[in-house]
């Protein structure tokens, strides 16, 4: 896996947030006059999102069309000014810029913790670069290894029961499974659906066939493991910024 260290030296008393923006504005680096973007979800995607709106007007970038992955991000660069498309008009999209809840070594990810996980995986599954930007707050050795949620998103009939499933299916990890509640009331994703987390104690083992016993539950519409779909990799910590590239993936 290539990687580099940016030669910009990150002071040491530079906030998470401020961290994070570092790492945006490296990644929107990438974007070039013409492209079709996908606009990703959170804290950190929303520095990406402002800085192309920001070269936008400066005339520094052309000719952007953004495709949003949740009515937040939608709403966003509406106020911005970036002219907006959606995968039907354009389902090719030539890069994604998005944040992860955690990476892994291999630059697989969680994604999902704000609840967009579907939305994110169409369109970053769609483009031919996906550029992840974190802090180094969201390093883990395996994926759920933070101790916080895997997402699943399920559909809300018998909701209950499915949480049930997904627990069993992942006993061995010590897995407790969560339907998603905000502000005492379930949460609700953009489609209209409800969130399941999954809290790990332990490693769940091969992603793939964990990918495949999920999806394969009636009732489950997606969940936020990203598994092979990122390309790059950029991350912001006290020393600086660190570049890495996915195996076989050219920078």
């Amino acid at each position: 896996m290539g990687s580099a260290f940016d030669p910009l030296v990150t002071p040491s008393n530079l906030t998470q947030d401020e961290l994070k923006k570092r790492a945006a504005y490296k990644a929107v680096e990438y974007v070039k006059s013409g492209m079709v973007v996908g606009l990703g979800t959170g804290s950190t995607a929303k520095h990406a999102v402002a800085r192309i709106a920001e070269l936008l007007r400066q005339g520094k970038l052309q000719n952007i069309i953004g495709i949003p992955t949740s009515t937040t991000t939608h709403e966003q660069a509406v106020s911005l000014g970036i002219p907006l498309s959606d995968l039907d008009s354009h389902p090719v999209v030539d890069l994604s810029i998005d944040g992860a809840d955690e990476v892994d070594p291999s630059l697989n990810l969680v994604k999902g913790r704000g609840g967009s996980l579907l939305r994110e995986k169409m369109v970053e599954g769609a483009s031919k670069k996906f550029v992840v930007i974190v802090d180094d707050s969201k390093l883990v050795p395996h994926l759920g290894g933070s101790g916080l949620a895997v997402p699943v998103e399920v559909v809300p009939f018998c909701c209950d029961f499915t949480r049930g499933k997904l627990e069993e299916l992942f006993r061995e990890a010590g897995c407790k499974a969560k339907l998603r509640v905000k502000e005492e009331t379930v949460a609700v994703t953009d489609n209209g659906n409800y969130v399941v987390d999954l809290y790990l104690e332990r490693d769940m083992g091969d992603l793939e066939a964990a990918s495949e016993k999920i999806l394969r539950l009636p009732g489950v519409v997606e969940h936020g493991m990203f598994l092979g779909i990122a390309t790059t990799l950029i991350v912001a910590g006290k020393s600086g910024l660190l570049v890495q590239n996915r195996s076989g993936v050219k920078g």
